[in-house]
């Protein structure tokens, strides 16, 4: 499995601009996002997140993603999103970078107490000797 933190430093400066450019994108798009449609609504949305790991009590990074999305309803009983933009790797100790990252994913009410859900993604490295990471996940929920 392709460890995101691998690639910190291994970028060109002109790679660096594009996704400067980038992350200028998600930033004006939140400022035009957030004079839209109450949230309530399916439609366009801002998503930061931040993912820190850790090896037992060793703090080993941290990724911020800074993503714009859109999400919406399919029929009565599911919906989808999909959200992109640029991801800050930042590992311990080490240069951060930014890379493009995005991920899409679907829900779906099973019963009204059971839903199901999935999702894939992905995280650049911005050098194309450096494999880009994937990754997937599937589950249910249960509400009692």
């Amino acid at each position: 499995m392709s460890n995101p933190y691998t690639s910190a430093g291994n970028h060109s400066a002109s790679n660096s601009k594009v996704l400067n450019k980038m992350i200028k994108s998600v930033f004006a798009a939140t400022a035009a996002l957030s004079v839209s449609a109450g949230a309530a609504v399916a439609g366009p949305y801002v998503n930061v997140e931040t993912n820190a790991g850790f090896v037992g009590s060793n703090y080993s990074g941290a990724t911020t993603d800074l993503h714009v999305g859109y999400e919406g309803a399919l029929g009565d009983a599911a919906s989808y999103y999909v959200q992109a933009g640029a991801s800050v790797v930042s590992p311990d100790g080490a240069a951060s970078d930014t890379v493009p990252s995005g991920k899409a994913g679907l829900g779906l009410a099973v019963t009204d107490d059971l839903g199901a859900y999935g999702e894939v993604s992905f995280i650049g490295s911005g050098d194309d000797s450096i494999d880009r990471g994937y990754g997937a996940k599937l589950g249910l929920k249960y509400n009692f």
